[in-house]
């Protein structure tokens, strides 16, 4: 699996040999560094660049290209090497002067065989013309590599500097004039591919500028990607060199394997796990709910000798391709792209505004973990220069001190205030394409305050996805992405109803609390039986000592609930064991391939149980038959959803900690909760509540009931 780097984030490197590719939008230049263990580099001799291209399990390219491949054997590397820079530069003999006018450059870390280990996307680039991409380090005997992306405004001269080079000058020099000696050869980058069904990954497009204009910003839907050039046939590889595969498709021995522009990944690479749902963006070729059934059956046939490759895949559909996104309107010179709705890939526009919304997800969590990365660099470097500059006693007091702490924190505050720049040009283009998305959404994706729901009509099929609320980030809280959770739900949801403090430091008491989570269930039920078709959705209710009466009163009230909810403990008995009994019915029918065996009027739609005020009225056969329902259900078509505080339960001590860890927790007033670990961001939730004093409820309600009494 492919770990995507952001910039300080690090990864371990379970192989010796390795390739390092890296993918520009214009020739651009490659080096290494070494260093020892306190990072310091000893001398000339101890840099990889055009003119010096070989050290012991190193070599780089030895001119300036689109595309490069850097051969590693980390086995190979003298003892005294704890680290390695990857360098980038542009060149100086014409072309572009800084990385902010041209794509950013896209660096990963593969094994022989093509496997991508780790990758990434150098985001954030402006006025620097030199930038330390990757760094690969020894830690206790094993190497792991760390994406850095520091850039140097005063190119290669600072950036050699910087690493503590006294003859940086030179050095940078002649790399240059190694690099205007076979400038003529560079290879020029390689046309774009592009993938059948996935969202591509935030294309971090130039910043305009006076050396060169572009029309995209960065993360901006519709980004132009860079024209394809001719490209001159590569020198190929000594025959010692193992080929490695291209993920990308069969290609001729030695020629070099394209990389996506700006940092795409090939279909079918595994993505990372979010709070945002179980399921991310649908891998290109793979079957998914929603697509076509119907797949050729033919067997792969072989490339014919000396003719034209065929990449595609040979059981993908292709008798009836996704209809094409609709196209961004052409944008001013020097201005972003507008934002488009449904611009992602898909077979239909509902399943391309679902990619549409993971593709702002996640775009929203790259800014932001680069945002947070530079502050936190930003800060180390600060507490570093202060720790130099104050080492000696005598200038720890005195204008000198005083001096060094106020460069210091200038330093500090300009590359805050960079970052902060980049990340609100990005917020700006999510925001635009929020505004014109949240208009487009389809009821199951859409807030209850959207008119769409003035216009439902009970649907006919089941949505990919339903909305539970919105997600933010304490940088942007008013930048809001919808949750969408992909249908059947593959875990069951927990209201959770304890008293818990809001973002906003206010506190509610228990009763408002309780009645909060109790509006948020209805509101959440009530959306899922909305999305679905009549008859393939059946409401239960569990509410023992009737405290939920007033927040349940819509759905008694339209007739949508199976029963009239249960009350007290032998009502709790009787829904558990049919429930239970279902669950057992399903799944031995599904086991002995029986699946029409089933008892005549048996009930085949999807079945949720809203349980409120656990633990009260559960006895512990009633407590077990409830998480044999969490356990079990989801797979055979029976859901749960509870209302409930965990302190009221404690009595029962770790007995229900596997219940509690089964159930996805939702709160009814904003938290902080949902953990991302693909980034390690803390991701706000808010339910989706319907608006004050609104009718709409009842309206659909009343659609669901009428639809219901037409089907039986």
């Amino acid at each position: 699996m492919t770990a995507e780097l952001v910039r300080g984030q690090n990864h371990p490197l379970s192989q010796a040999r390795l390739e390092i590719r890296i993918a520009a939008g214009t020739p651009i230049v490659a080096g290494a560094t070494l260093g020892d263990e306190h990072g310091r580099v000893h001398g000339v001799e101890w840099v990889l660049h055009p003119g010096a291209p070989t050290l012991p399990g190193l070599e780089v390219s030895r001119q300036a290209a689109a595309d490069h491949r850097l051969a590693v054997d980390l086995g190979a590397v003298s003892e005294a090497v704890h680290r390695v820079h990857v360098l980038l530069a542009l060149p100086a003999a014409g072309g572009p002067v800084r990385f902010g006018a041209v794509a950013a450059p896209f660096v990963a870390v593969t094994g022989l065989d093509g496997t991508e280990l780790a990758s990434y996307t150098v985001t954030g680039l402006d006025a620097e013309s030199a930038v330390v991409a990757l760094e690969l380090y020894r830690r206790q005997g094993a190497w792991k590599v760390r994406a850095v992306g520091q850039g140097y405004a005063g190119g290669l001269a600072e950036l050699l500097t910087d690493q503590g080079l006294p003859q940086a000058q030179q050095l940078a020099y002649d790399i240059h004039e190694a690099v205007s000696r076979g400038l003529a050869r560079a290879v020029p980058m390689p046309p774009p591919l592009t993938a059948d069904g996935d969202r591509p990954r935030q294309t971090a497009t130039p910043t305009p500028g006076p050396d060169q204009a572009t029309s995209a910003t960065q993360g901006a839907p519709g980004a132009v990607s860079p024209q394809p050039q001719p490209q001159p046939q590569p020198q190929p590889h000594p025959p010692s060199t193992p080929q490695p595969l291209s993920p990308y498709g069969t290609q001729p021995p030695g020629s070099p394997s394209p990389m996506p522009p700006g940092g795409g990944q090939a279909a079918g690479t595994p993505q990372p796990t979010s709070p945002y749902g179980t399921q991310g963006t649908p891998a290109a070729g793979a079957p998914q709910p929603g697509y076509p059934s119907g797949l050729a059956d033919t067997a792969p046939q072989p490339p014919t000798v000396g003719g034209p490759i065929d990449y595609s895949h040979p059981r993908r559909q292709s008798a009836a391709p996704p209809p094409p996104p609709p196209a961004a309107p052409p944008a001013q010179p020097g201005q972003p792209a507008q934002p488009v709705a449904g611009d992602a890939t898909g077979w239909s526009m509902e399943e391309r505004l679902y990619n549409q919304v993971w593709g702002m997800f996640e775009d929203l969590a790259r800014s932001t973990a680069a945002y947070r990365s530079a502050v936190d660099f930003a800060e180390s470097r600060m507490e570093k220069e202060l720790d130099a500059a104050l080492a000696d006693p005598r200038s720890r007091i005195g204008g000198q001190g005083d001096a060094a702490r106020e460069a210091a924190h200038g330093k500090c505050a300009q590359l805050v205030e960079q970052a902060r720049a980049a990340y609100d040009r990005d917020l700006g283009q999510l925001t635009a394409e929020s505004g014109v998305v949240e208009p487009a959404l389809p009821a199951a994706y859409a807030r209850w305050d959207n008119p769409v729901w003035h216009g439902y009509r009970v649907p006919f099929e089941v949505p990919m996805a339903v909305r539970l609320g919105d997600l933010s980030l304490p940088e942007c809280p008013e930048l809001h992405i919808p949750m969408l959770i992909r249908l059947p739900l593959e875990r069951g949801l927990w209201i959770d109803s304890g008293a818990a403090g809001s973002l906003d430091g206010s506190f509610l008491d228990s009763h408002e609390l309780h009645r909060l989570a109790m509006d948020t269930a209805v509101a959440l039920a009530a959306r899922l039986l909305a999305v679905h078709p009549a008859g393939d959705y059946t409401l239960h209710v569990i509410d023992p000592a009737g405290s939920g009466a007033q927040a349940l009163a819509p759905l008694v009230r339209t007739g949508v609930l199976a029963a009239p909810p249960a009350l007290g403990a032998a009502g709790v008995a009787d829904v558990l064991a049919r429930l239970t009994e279902r669950v057992d019915l399903v799944q031995m029918a599904v086991r002995g391939g029986a699946a029409d065996a089933l008892p005549p009027g048996f009930d085949t739609a999807e079945q949720l149980l809203i349980v409120n005020d656990f633990p009260h009225g559960f006895d512990d056969r009633a407590v077990t038959q409830l998480r044999y329902l969490a356990d079990e259900g989801p797979s055979v078509g029976v859901h749960l959803m509870m209302v409930a505080d965990r302190e009221q339960a404690s009595a029962y001590g770790p007995l229900l900690d596997p219940l509690w860890r089964s159930l996805m927790r939702l709160t009814p007033v904003p938290d902080d909760h949902l953990a991302d670990p693909w980034v390690g961001h803390a991701w706000t939730y808010e339910p989706a509540l319907v608006p004050p004093g609104s009718q709409v409820l009842q309206q659909v309600l009343n659609q669901v009931a009428q639809a219901r009494t037409k089907y039986t």
